[in-house]
């Protein structure tokens, strides 16, 4: 037996599945399968349960997986410690993030990250959805939320502010807007509701239940694409907005909303060098990026 049978038992015992096992080890479902079985075979116990449903831990399994996570800790906190300051970065941080401050925030500073450190792999995930660091979706997250479980740690990296936006040009050709109820005059444009991920990107509600948007998507980029196509209004981080001269905002004293994000890494990857190094830098430059973004409401 040896570490590799443990990174296959890991892997599926977090995924539930097979095939999404092998994705996070670059593996077919096939190979991950073999793996679990030859393991499987040399403790002589079955460590998961089959069912169309997935992959459930055994009672055995359950006892591997505490001993299993106690021996990834310990590799993760020896190679912490060997791969000292003084040692040119190296491998993969993949880093979970909402599409907004991935593209935003995170794509400039990521480049200078790589050219900082050409011999580091790093992957920005840009999703909107959470990502869960216990079955190692991601090395960093930054979320909208703070986590309320789990072996995590996390600190506030900035509050940002939200406004209702649409362009000149649409503003111009449709009835004035004075107040939240003349927004039913107009086409609103937001998240489509069953498919918010957090509650704390649920605007629309807070700005009054009688508004309705009837242009949506799950994608606060094709939110943005429709508002400049002159799609209607919405609400828009103001670090996203500032980069375009054509939106201006609406009724911005009514319709203002602050945010934070968080930065979130599991507990056993917080002392790799490579994860403190991309974490301050990102931590750093997204203070910077939003604390200077700001603009006028005009």
């Amino acid at each position: 037996m040896n570490w590799d049978d443990f990174r296959y038992f890991l892997a599926v015992a977090r995924h539930g599945r097979l095939t999404e096992a092998g994705k996070q080890l670059g593996v077919d479902h096939a190979t991950a399968g073999r793996r679990i079985k030859s393991l499987e075979n040399s403790l002589g116990t079955n460590l998961f349960d089959r069912s169309p449903q997935g992959y459930q831990l055994t009672d055995a399994g359950q006892l591997l997986l505490d001993n299993a996570e106690a021996i990834e800790t310990s590799v993760i906190a020896a190679s912490a410690e060997i791969g000292g300051k003084g040692r040119v970065l190296s491998g993969t941080v993949r880093v979970g993030a909402p599409e907004g401050a991935a593209a935003y925030l995170l794509a400039d500073v990521a480049a200078d990250i790589c050219r900082a450190h050409p011999q580091l792999e790093l992957q920005i995930v840009a999703l909107p959805r959470t990502f869960s660091l216990s079955k190692r979706e991601a090395d960093i997250a930054i979320a909208v939320s703070a986590p309320t479980s789990g072996r995590l740690k996390y600190r506030k990296i900035s509050d940002y502010t939200l406004h209702m936006y649409g362009t000149k040009s649409y503003l111009a050709r449709h009835p004035e807007i004075n107040e939240i109820a003349d927004l039913k005059k107009i086409r609103g444009i937001g998240y489509v509701p069953e498919f918010i991920y957090d509650k704390e990107l649920d605007y629309i509600p807070l700005v009054s239940p009688d508004i309705k948007p009837h242009l949506t998507s799950t994608s606060v980029h094709v939110q943005l694409e429709a508002t400049l196509a002159d799609g209607g209004v919405c609400i828009l981080h103001d670090f996203m907005a500032a980069q375009y001269d054509q939106l201006v905002r609406v009724l911005p004293d009514e319709i203002s909303f602050t945010r934070s994000f968080w930065f979130i890494v599991h507990e056993d990857y917080a002392k790799l060098e490579r994860i403190r190094v991309v974490s301050d830098a990102i931590i750093q430059h997204m203070r910077k990026k939003i604390s200077g973004h700001g603009r006028d409401a005009n």
